[in-house]
């Protein structure tokens, strides 16, 4: 793989060179086309990095710090054609995001651990969810949930997305966030 990026690179100085010779410039000039094209190429997939679709091993989520976790949650339930209303950092009864309209508003609270997210997350959702006039609960992670967590979760209809379910969770939205 490392061979054919330098014959790539060569080939690509050797053609700019080429390129400036023949369109009349002189020898200096064509030199700097020759060095500088490369550099150029090798410099583009830096600026292009955010365009990429990751590799199925790859997951953007374990780059993500909490706050950019929160943004992702809130793009996909926005993808819905639900509206998202984030809380602020301080003062959000334990809610992170408010999802779709009255009277089945979704309460969701987003944590990006490197552990399993216990009993805490889920107090915290179902108690602001009154506060913010919120019908309904739901706390993702990117992690695991503990058993304990499932276990209160079940008992007050919190719906627990972890990481392995982030990817249907435009459906769960669209089934919380839907008058019946």
């Amino acid at each position: 793989m490392r061979t054919v990026r330098i014959k790539i690179v060569l080939a690509v100085g050797i053609t700019a060179g080429a390129l400036t010779l023949a369109a009349g410039a002189g020898w200096p000039l064509a030199l700097a086309a020759a060095g500088l094209a490369p550099l150029a190429l090798a410099a583009v997939p830096h600026f292009l990095t955010g365009l990429r679709t990751p590799a199925p091993a790859e997951n953007p989520i374990d780059a993500m710090s909490g706050t950019e976790f929160e943004d992702y949650i809130a793009r996909i339930a926005r993808s819905c054609g639900a509206p998202v209303i984030m809380t602020s950092v301080t003062g959000d009864w334990g809610v992170d995001l408010v999802v779709g309209r009255r009277p089945d508003r979704l309460a969701v609270q987003c944590k990006r651990l490197n552990r399993p997210v216990g009993t805490s997350a889920v107090q915290e959702v179902v108690a602001g969810a009154a506060m913010q006039d919120c019908t309904h609960t739901m706390v993702v992670t990117n992690n695991e949930f503990t058993p304990a967590a499932r276990k209160l979760a079940e008992r007050h209809a919190c719906v627990l997305v972890s990481g392995t379910d982030i990817p249907r969770l435009k459906g769960l939205i669209r089934g919380l966030t839907t008058s019946r």
